[in-house]
C-alpha cells in the first residue's frame, strides 16, 4: 500500500508504523494543534461497506469518550475522499506482543502489573457500556515510562457486527484469545474481555498461550472444550493464588468467571500485596465408586455447543469421531468385569461369616476407603450435601457402623459435598440495608463491603456484587459488595502556564474530564494554558469536565496600505500594527514628481492577514525627469531662374 502524504488539510502523514487486519497505522502531525499523533487508516474493503462505516463511526465516537491513563486516547475521526481514519494518541514504546516475542515469559510481578492496568482500562470501558472484544498482546502498548495503554476500543465491535461474518469460513478476531462464547458465535460481553485478559496473563507467565493448534479452528475448539494446564505447571515461579486468578478468568462458563474486570484487578493487586484473594479455590471432589485412592470425580461440564456454520467452514466436512464408540465399548467391558467380580465375591462369600462394618464417620474419604478395604469390604463413595459436616468427610455408611455384612460386599459411604447451593439474589441498585436483608434471607452472608465514589449513584447504593445475581453458591457463602460513597470531590489542579500536554495529563490524573479551547493571546506564548474553567482551587466532582483554554499566540493582523506614504509615515503605520518595517536598498524610478520619496510598492499586499512580527517590505520612488527632445529647423531652397542676356 502506497503511503499517503496528507489526510485533509489538518493531518499530515510522516511515516508508516504498522499494518493490521483492518487498517494501517501511520505516524502523523496535527498541523492545527502542532502535535504528533497516530493515524489509523481503514483498508479499502471496509471503507466501501456502508453498514460497516456507520458502525465504525458510532463506535469510534463512543471510544473517544473514554478518558483514562491506561487507554489510548482518540482525538478525532474523519473521512478523506473514500478513506476513513481515526486520529489517536501516539505512544512511545512497544506492544506487549513484541515484548513477548523478544523476551518470552515475564516475571510474575511485571505480568501482574500489566494485567492489572489492562483490567483498569477494561473496567472503565465496561462501565461506559463498551466491550473491547479483541483483547490481545498486540492491542496492549507498553510506554517507555512503564505505563500500560490499551488501544482499539470499540473498533472490534464494528467489525464483529459487519457483513464479513456472513461469509462462509470467516473467523472473528484472533482465535488465540477467543472466549468460548465468541468461538461458538454467541454475543460477547464484559466477561468475554475478562477471559481474553486471562489468556494474555497466561501467556505472559508461561511464554505461550494456553491453547495451541495447527489452525484457528482447532484453537477455537480447545477454548470451548479443553481445560488448560495451570500456569505453575509451566513456570514454577507462579504462586498458587496467581494460578487461581488465571484459572478463574479462564472458566468456560461466563457465570463462573470474574464478573467484572475490576473484580479481577482487585485480586491481582491482592496477589501483589500478599493478601487473600476472592477467587474460589476449587475443592477436591469425591472419588468415584470403586476407584483407587486419590482418584477424583471431575466436576461435570456442560457439553460444548456446536460452532455455527457461519463462523467455521469445515466442521461438517470432518468425518464422525470414533471416540464415543471407543469410550462406550471400554465402559461396557469395565462394567462387565465389575459384575463378574461381584458375582464371584458373592458366590465365594456365601458360606463365609459376616464382618462388622467399622465406624468411619468423620474420616476423610481416602481414609474411610482404606479402612473398609482392610476389613474386606468394597467401598462405594457417594457425595451428599450437608450444611454441618466439612466437605470431603464421611457422613454415614450403609450398612451402618456396627452392623454385620458379608466379607467382600459393598459398603456405601456418604461423603459431604458441603451445603446445598442456592441462587444469589441480584442486589445491584439496591440500598445497602435492603441488599443485606435480601442476601441474608437467601441463606447467604454479606462479605466484604467496599466503598467507591460514583457520580451517578446515591451514597449507600450497591454498584457491584460478587458473585453476581443468579449464580448458585453454597449456603452461607459470602457475597462481596461495592457500595457507592457518593460523588467524590476533587480540587481543580492549577495548570495555568503549563503546556497543553502537561495540563491534560494533570487534569485526567485527578479523575476529571477535559475539553480544550484555543484562544489568541498577546501575553501568553502559543501552546501554553491561559486559564481553566472552573478555575484552579475550585472543588469539583470526579468525572466533571474542565475547560482548558490554550493560547494560539498573538492574533493575526491585516497588512496596512502604505502606498503613497513617506517613509516615516509608512514606518509608523506598519510598526503600529506590530509588524516589522523594511525598505529596499534600491529605489524605483518614477516619472511623476509626486511619487518621489514615497512608497510605490509593498510586500505583502495590503489587506492580507499575517502573524504579528511579520515583515512588510516597501520600495520608495525616485523621480527622474523625462529626456528633452531637440528639433532641427528645415531649410527650403527656392530655385532661381536665369534669364539670358540679350
Amino acid at each position: 500500500m502506497q503511503t499517503p502524504t496528507a489526510l485533509t488539510d489538518r493531518y499530515q502523514i510522516t511515516s508508516h508504523l504498522a499494518r493490521g487486519g483492518m487498517a494501517d497505522v501511520y505516524e502523523g502531525q496535527d498541523t492545527l494543534l502542532n502535535r504528533r499523533v497516530a493515524i489509523k487508516v481503514l483498508h479499502s474493503q471496509y471503507s466501501s461497506d456502508e453498514a460497516f462505516v456507520k458502525r465504525f463511526r458510532r463506535e469510534a465516537q463512543a471510544a473517544a469518550n473514554l478518558s483514562h491513563p491506561n487507554i489510548v486516547g482518540i482525538f478525532d475521526w474523519g473521512q478523506a475522499q473514500n478513506t476513513y481514519f481515526i486520529v489517536m494518541e501516539i505512544v512511545e514504546g512497544r506492544s506487549l506482543r513484541d515484548v513477548l516475542k523478544s523476551e518470552g515469559a515475564l516475571l510474575p510481578r511485571r505480568a501482574i502489573e500489566i494485567a492489572a492496568e489492562t483490567a483498569a482500562a477494561l473496567s472503565v470501558a465496561h462501565r461506559a457500556g463498551l466491550v473491547h472484544r479483541d483483547v490481545k498482546p498486540g492491542n496492549i502498548l507498553l510506554a517507555r515510562d512503564g505505563t500500560v495503554k490499551v488501544t482499539d476500543f470499540g473498533i472490534a465491535r464494528a467489525w464483529d457486527d459487519s457483513q464479513e461474518l456472513t461469509r462462509t469460513g470467516a473467523v472473528i478476531g484472533t482465535a488465540t484469545y477467543f472466549s468460548p462464547e465468541q468461538a461458538q458465535g454467541a454475543p460477547a460481553d464484559a466477561r468475554s474481555d475478562v477471559y481474553a485478559l486471562g489468556v494474555v496473563l497466561y501467556e505472559m507467565l508461561t511464554g505461550r498461550p494456553p491453547f495451541l493448534g495447527d489452525s484457528p479452528m482447532s484453537v477455537a475448539f480447545q477454548h470451548v472444550s479443553a481445560e488448560a494446564p495451570a500456569p505453575s505447571s509451566l513456570n514454577a515461579d507462579v504462586s498458587r493464588d496467581l494460578d487461581n486468578v488465571v484459572m478463574k478468568a479462564l472458566r468456560k462458563d461466563p457465570a463462573a468467571r470474574y464478573q467484572s474486570a475490576e473484580e479481577m484487578r482487585q485480586d491481582l493487586l491482592s496477589v501483589l500485596a500478599g493478601e487473600p484473594i476472592s477467587a474460589e479455590i476449587p475443592l477436591p471432589a469425591v472419588a468415584a465408586a470403586g476407584a483407587e485412592d486419590g482418584t477424583r470425580l471431575l466436576p461435570t461440564m456442560p457439553p460444548p455447543t456446536a460452532l455455527p456454520d457461519e463462523v467455521y467452514r469445515q466442521i461438517e466436512e470432518e468425518p464422525p469421531s470414533q471416540v464415543p464408540f471407543i469410550v462406550t465399548a471400554f465402559a461396557l467391558l469395565a462394567a462387565l468385569g465389575i459384575l463378574v467380580f461381584l458375582l464371584f465375591q458373592y458366590a465365594r462369600g456365601a458360606g463365609e461369616a459376616e464382618v462388622l462394618v467399622p465406624d468411619v464417620t468423620g474420616q476423610t474419604q481416602e481414609m474411610a476407603a482404606q479402612t473398609l478395604r482392610a476389613e474386606g469390604f468394597v467401598p462405594v463413595l457417594i457425595p451428599e450435601t450437608n450444611e454441618e459436616i466439612e466437605v470431603g468427610l464421611v457422613i454415614r455408611t450403609d450398612p451402618a457402623a456396627g452392623e454385620e455384612a458379608p466379607e467382600g460386599s459393598s459398603v456405601t459411604v456418604y461423603v459431604s459435598s458441603g451445603p446445598a447451593e442456592v441462587p444469589v439474589p441480584p442486589v445491584v441498585g439496591q440500598p445497602l440495608d435492603v441488599a443485606r436483608q435480601m442476601i441474608e434471607s437467601a441463606g447467604l452472608t454479606v462479605g466484604q463491603v467496599t466503598p467507591r465514589a460514583d457520580a451517578t449513584r446515591e451514597e449507600g447504593v450497591v454498584l457491584e456484587q460478587s458473585p453476581p445475581g443468579g449464580v448458585r453458591v453454597g449456603q452461607g457463602a459470602p457475597i462481596n459488595l461495592v457500595v457507592s460513597s457518593g460523588p467524590e470531590s476533587v480540587v481543580i489542579p492549577d495548570v495555568v502556564g503549563k503546556s497543553e500536554r502537561d495540563a491534560v495529563a494533570e487534569i485526567t490524573g485527578a479523575g476529571l474530564q477535559y475539553r480544550v479551547q484555543d484562544e489568541y493571546s498577546e501575553e501568553v506564548a502559543e501552546g501554553i494554558v491561559i486559564r481553566t474553567d472552573p478555575v484552579a482551587g475550585t472543588e469539583g466532582i470526579i468525572g466533571d469536565t474542565v475547560l482548558i483554554v490554550v493560547s494560539q499566540g498573538p492574533p493575526p493582523v491585516q497588512v496596512p496600505d502604505v502606498r503613497g506614504m513617506t517613509e516615516a509615515q509608512a514606518r509608523a503605520a506598519v510598526e503600529g500594527q506590530g509588524l516589522v518595517f523594511n525598505v529596499t536598498a534600491g529605489r524605483q524610478p518614477v516619472t511623476d514628481p509626486a511619487q518621489d520619496g514615497v512608497v510605490v510598492s509593498q510586500v505583502p499586499n495590503p489587506g492580507l492577514t499575517v502573524d504579528k512580527g511579520s515583515t512588510v517590505t516597501v520600495t520608495l520612488g525616485q523621480y527622474q525627469a523625462p529626456p528633452t527632445t531637440t528639433t532641427t529647423p528645415t531649410t527650403t531652397t527656392t530655385p532661381t531662374t536665369t534669364v539670358p542676356e540679350d
